[in-house]
Parts: structure tokens; sequence; C-alpha cells
């Protein structure tokens, strides 16, 4: 750790930590710690509200992490990561997603453009009847490459959908016999994502989902499947004609990929001009967290909150419930994004890292989870802090009490674990005490459709590149994923020792 960075956490460390209760006694705190993000929609600005103000953030906090801010040198790296530099280091890489949705070095964007007129053409043609009756997709892929098509499909897909999208990603053939089952093969399509096209998992349910298909009277199975892929070559060695492969650049991340020709069945079930908006979006907060400095950046503000927690406080966890059932699979998503990102245990230069970096993100959906986890967050002996996520237009038409009980239920929530209490008749009894203090954060939508679902997604994913900087360490690698992946090809190939208890699991499974 460089001295100005020592110094910066030094000063961090010795600031105090007052009560919640008593930061609320500023009574410009809410306007001083919230904060917009808009961008044009048919019926006038749309946007989403960042409330930080139940955290224990305050002025010589945030004071400090613009110190450290500065020391890490925040501003060069973004200046990095929108000029398309090399800022993965370990793979010699820029981190070139951002271009995908309009933003960044302008050779990088406009190679993403014409990417995406060309997933547009597919789109199109595919809805309009060309490659014939199109009713399902099978969308195969894993990692980044399922979770968050998994995500974009369900949240905004509810209503009507142009095609059935199914998302499989587990090697557990199980997942594979459901989505055959919800499919009719004379009228289903695949999708293979795979950014080497040679992803085991992947490879492996391809060529079973194209069994099924010519199992089932479809003559050219091959002639059914869509690549999504970084190396379109040998999606073509594979058998896909290359007027369906839908590439997408080697500097685009899985877990950063929605926005290229992953996106793909996202693009196919909700359409090009839907898919535009979603795009438009992230655009958004990307012109937000390129051109805001200090504190007033809203994506950098939550990195402080973070970093502060797990530094400051020893926070292991950090919770995300999301107040609409559209958003069920957003923990998920979220677990990938900053798990697999800043999960790391050595910097950018190989040192290691002297304190905790990512926290274990989890969560679920309220109300559900207030019936499950929340005991834990009011009474439990750990602090974890909370962000809750909602909107303010509901996903429904049914009667409004329905979405007035969901609302009340969350900022509910944020305003008992700030508060506490005793639920006692005289206040006194211990098991019915709160201790309060408990930070949270509210995310409030003025309604979720496709551009707010993209600016959802590219706030946690600039979000997360700010924690990194903060920690000093590369988030767009993940080399802890493919260990574990080497020694089943090992097992395979009947080519390692393992240990003894490895070894007794292989013979009573029938695999030594």
């Amino acid at each position: 750790m460089t001295d100005p960075i020592r110094a910066a956490w030094d000063t961090l460390h010795a600031i105090d930590h007052p009560t919640l209760a008593a930061l609320f006694e500023d009574t410009v705190r809410v306007e001083s710690l919230s904060g917009r993000i808009e961008w044009p929609s048919q019926d006038g600005d749309c946007g989403i509200l960042f409330d930080w103000s139940k955290t224990h953030l305050n002025a010589p906090l945030i004071a400090g992490f613009e110190q450290l801010a500065n020391a890490c040198d925040f501003a060069g790296q973004r200046e990095k990561l929108f000029n398309a530099e090399i800022i993965n280091v370990t793979e010699g890489r820029a981190a070139t997603h951002t271009a995908m949705r309009g933003a960044g070095e302008a050779s990088k964007v406009e190679e993403g453009e014409a990417l995406l007129r060309r997933m547009g053409i597919l789109v199109e043609a595919i809805h309009d009847g060309a490659l014939g009756d199109v009713k399902h997709l099978i969308h195969i892929g894993i990692g980044g490459s399922a979770l968050g098509p998994a995500l974009a499909v369900d949240a905004l897909t509810r209503d009507l959908a142009k095609v059935d999208v199914h998302v499989v990603s587990n090697i557990d053939g199980v997942a594979l016999e459901q989505a055959f089952k919800a499919c009719d093969p004379a009228t289903t399509m695949v999708a293979v994502a795979s950014k080497t096209f040679t992803t085991i998992e992947t490879m492996t349910n391809a060529s079973s989902a194209l069994k099924w298909l010519g199992d089932n009277g479809v003559d050219d199975p091959s002639g059914r499947v869509v690549a999504l892929t970084a190396s379109p070559e040998k999606a073509v060695e594979w058998g896909v004609d290359e007027t369906r492969v839908l590439p997408f650049p080697e500097s685009v991340g899985g877990r950063y990929s929605l926005w290229s020709s992953i996106g793909f069945p996202v693009a196919l079930a909700i359409g090009m001009e839907e898919f535009t908006q979603f795009l438009n979006g992230a655009l958004a907060v990307d012109a937000h967290f390129a051109e805001t400095n200090g504190a007033d950046n809203l994506c950098l503000r939550a990195a402080f909150a973070d970093q502060y927690y797990t530094r400051l406080r020893g926070c292991q966890t950090r919770a995300v419930f999301a107040y609409d059932e559209r958003l069920d699979l957003l923990p998920d998503y979220l677990q990938q994004l900053e798990m697999e990102s800043n999960g790391k245990r050595v910097t950018a230069s190989g040192d290691q890292v002297d304190g905790p970096t990512a926290p274990i993100t989890w969560g679920g959906v309220g109300t559900d989870a207030q019936h499950a986890v929340f005991q834990l967050l009011h009474q439990g002996t750990h602090l974890v802090p909370v962000d809750f996520i909602a909107s303010i237009v509901p996903g429904d038409m049914l009667d409004p009490a329905h979405h007035q009980i969901l609302l009340t239920n969350c900022f509910a929530q944020g305003a008992a674990l700030m508060a506490g209490g005793n639920m006692s008749a005289d206040g006194t009894d211990p098991a019915r005490a709160f201790p309060g203090n408990r930070p949270s954060a509210t995310i409030l939508c003025d309604d979720l459709d496709a551009a707010t679902l993209g600016a959802l997604i590219a706030f946690h994913e600039h979000r997360t590149f700010a924690n990194a900087v903060l920690m000093g360490i590369n988030p767009f690698d993940q080399f802890g994923v493919e260990l574990g992946k080497k020694m089943a090809k090992d097992i395979e190939s009947g080519g390692a020792e393992f240990d003894a208890s490895t070894r007794a699991l292989l013979e009573k499974s029938g695999l030594g």
C-alpha cells in the first residue's frame, strides 16, 4: 500500500461512528445524501432515486473517502475504463462493455453500434418469419452469459414476450429437460452463448439440444442455432452458419456482456426498440459516472458506504431486497457481478490485499424475505447493510392496495432497522427489543421498464468498479473459477492424483 493510500485509511479509521439517530439531527441529511439519475422518456424525464441517508456516511467520512479516491487515482482509472486502455492488467485487455451501449472510446463505440445493427437485423428477420415460425428460444450459456439474460427476460416479459425464452445454464440435465417440456421443437430456436465456444457445460447442453431437435423431426437442427461468441470462427467450425453468428469483442467480459450480442435473447423477447431503451438507460448512468466527481457521483458514493461497512465496521455480507417480483433474479445477478469481480486476495499489482474485499452478496424479494431472514437483520448479532429496491409504478393491474402494502413494507423495514425499539408493553422485555442503528439504502425507481432496468444494472457495474479502484484490485479477471474446472477435466482424463476423500467419492459414484 502506498503512503497516500495508507494515510487516507488512517484518517478514516480515526473517525468516530455516530448513530444513525444522531446523524439525522442534521435537517438536510436526506437531501445531501440522496440523488437522482434521469433520462428522457415518452412521458417526460424518468429516473431512479438513490437514498443513502440511512447509512452511516457523514461529512468527515465522505471527505476521508474522497481523499482515498484521489490517492487511488480514481479519476485516472475511470478515464482508462472509458478510453479503452488496458485496465484488465492480468489479461492485458481493456474493458469495453460501456462502448456496447454508446459510452467510451469512439472506435469501440462504432464497433458496438455495428454489432448491434447486425444483431438487430437477425432479430427482426426472426420476428418477420424469415426463419420460419419461431415461438420459443432455448438460450444456453453459463455465468454472465446466462444470469444477465435470465434477469432481463424475467423482468421485462412478465406481460408479453414476442418469443418465449428459456435460459438454461446448469449442466444438470434436469434443467435442459424442463426447457424441452416447455417448447415445441418445430417452432424452437437455440442460442448458444459462449465467449470461447469451448465452455464444456454450454457445449454439452448445446449438443443435447441439437439432438433433441433432430430426434423430434427437425431436418436441420444446426439451422436453428444462433451463436453468441467472441470466437466466431469456432462457432462456424461447430456448424453454425456465419449469418447466424453474432460476435462480441474479446474485451467484453462475461458478467459485463448483457449489452452485447449476449443480449440477443432479451432483444428477441422484447424487440429491438425496447432493447435500445435498455441500452439508453445504462448510457444515462454511464454519463453520470463519467462526468460527476467526488461523493456527488452516486456510484462512487455507494462504494464509499460499501468500503465503510467492510473495512471499518467488519461487515462480511451485504443484503439486497427487491420489493418487486420482477426483480426476483437481481440478487443472483449481483452475486456474480460483485463477488466474481471483487472477490480477490491480491491487488492489480500482485501484492496481497491488506483487508477484506467483496462482502458476500445475498438477498431476496420482499415481502417474502421479511418472513424468512429479517429476524436476523433486526435482532441478530450480525451487522448487515441492506439495499432496498422498489418501483413507484406497480407492475400489476390489480387493486392498488397490493402495491401500497408492498411499498409500505419496504419503507417501514428501513425505518425499523434504523430506529429500533421495544415492542413489549412496558418496554423492558429483551426478547422484544430491537437495537436499531442498522443501516440501509433505498433505490426507488419511477417505473420498472427497459430503460430503468438498464440503468439499475449499469449503476451496479460502476459501483463494483469504484469499489475495485478503492481496493486497488482488478475486477475484470476471474481466475478463481478456473481451478475447479481444470480439476474436473483432470478427473475426466484420469491424469491426476487426488486426496483420499475425493478418490473415495469418485469410486462410490462410479467415476473412479
